[in-house]
């Protein structure tokens, strides 16, 4: 064997162990933070739910299309609560425990909402939750994204009665938020000297509604205010437009939980003439901001969907949690549950800041009436956005939470008649 030889035979493990190094070595692709998604994909609440993960789906593109959140990719894990507070439960355990995802986008109703609280405060995580409630609640591992009493329930039930008349009646889905925020109604309807002509719920899911239409139609009430959540809205106008010539297409009807989505879901024959809605954020409101944001969901999901308070507020609530982590530099829960408190945005309805001593948004109030086309345009708003105050000043929180207590709604909320 010549030298030149030898040599090249005694290189040879090296320059293979220098290749395997290289391989072993090479940095691979960024490793994904995991977003956690849960929401009802089916079951009653499913149409009102289901649009809130494409929200959250477009903000996590919109991100990862600029380079990702501390390089790294957004990855959403969804789950379906299947519209039970039990499974909502359950399925919250599985993302922070197996999943391991890094933050929780989740619930609409406030029975699945109560159900998933404990599990996220026993696993010191953080949770988002979207959607307008009846208040009365504050834990330290969720940032309440949705409107406050003082921001939906009570100025639109003042709205309602200052527009309408004093005789009202209420009317909702047989669970949490219904029965607490109709207690909130009541206090007010009380101190402005009005009266209240009977209060009614049905379960979730519930279809029929003829006895509560045809009660409306003997009482003649000045105005309804609607609790009424998910596709039972459907079957409650449907009963209305059933009821005959009794006059019930002039009493007006205000909704608390029917946003664009359940509206375009109903269609033009459950349409009501005189029927309003209280939210934060229209799909029709005017400003550049708000045309983009509806053209970007629009092109990403279909020409015919629509936009919607609850939509808005979880698009911006993962854009939030993102600006959180890019503060702290990693995205461990309680660090950056931290950091929310400081934390704001610019979303398609304007600013959107959270109160660090209620852990709530600010937010407008705006009052708009149903159309025929699956929109709202907006007749009233509040001139500035309001501090949140999930705890009206007039009773102790302890009083309150008596008063919740009292109720003896379960977390599951139907099975009253």
């Amino acid at each position: 064997m010549s030298s030149r030889s030898f040599r090249r035979w005694l290189l040879l493990p090296l320059l293979l162990v220098a290749a395997g190094i290289f391989v072993v070595w090479r940095p691979g692709p960024p490793v994904p933070i995991r977003v956690g998604v849960l929401h009802s994909l089916s079951g009653t609440m499913a149409a009102s739910e289901t649009p809130l993960v494409d929200a959250l789906r477009l903000a996590a593109e919109e991100i990862n299309a600029g380079g990702g959140l501390l390089g790294r990719p957004l990855e959403l894990v969804v789950a379906d609560g299947r519209s039970d507070p039990a499974v909502f439960a359950a399925e919250a355990e599985r993302l922070i425990v197996n999943e391991r995802v890094s933050v929780l986008f989740a619930c609409w109703t406030s029975a699945c909402r109560k159900a998933v609280k404990p599990v996220v405060e026993t696993h010191q995580h953080l949770m988002f939750y979207p959607v307008q409630y009846e208040g009365l609640e504050m834990s330290p591992n969720i940032i309440y994204t949705g409107a406050a009493p003082n921001q939906q329930i009570i100025p639109g039930a003042r709205w309602a009665m200052d527009s309408f008349g004093k005789r009202v009646y209420l009317v909702g889905s047989d669970y949490v938020f219904p029965r607490a925020a109709n207690r909130l109604i009541r206090d007010l309807v009380l101190a402005v000297g009005g009266q209240v002509e009977a209060e009614r719920y049905r379960p979730l899911g519930a279809t029929d509604w003829d006895t509560v239409a045809e009660e409306i139609r003997r009482l003649q009430p000045d105005v309804i205010l609607n609790t009424i959540n998910g596709d039972s809205n459907l079957h409650f106008f449907r009963a209305l437009k059933r009821s005959g010539p009794a006059g019930l297409e002039d009493i007006p009807v205000v909704s608390f939980s029917l946003a664009e989505a359940e509206l375009q879901a109903m269609g033009a024959a459950a349409h009501h003439r005189r029927h309003f809605a209280v939210w934060s954020y229209f799909q029709t409101l005017d400003g550049e901001a708000n045309r983009r944001f509806v053209a970007a969901f629009q092109a990403r999901f279909g020409a015919d969907r629509v936009t919607s308070d609850p939509i808005e507020t979880s698009y911006n609530d993962l854009r939030l949690w993102a600006n959180a982590v890019r503060e702290v530099g990693n995205t461990d829960p309680r660090q950056v549950n931290r950091a929310m408190g400081r934390q704001s945005v610019t979303g398609p309805s304007g600013v959107v800041a959270v109160d660090a001593a209620t852990r709530h948004l600010w937010r407008r109030v705006r009052i708009g009436q149903a159309r025929a086309d699956g929109q709202f345009v907006q007749v009233e708003a509040s001139a500035l956005a309001l501090r949140p105050t999930p705890f009206p000043a007039y009773r102790s929180r302890e009083e309150w939470q008596a008063i919740v207590d009292s109720l003896g709604v379960p977390v599951g909320g139907g099975g009253r008649p």
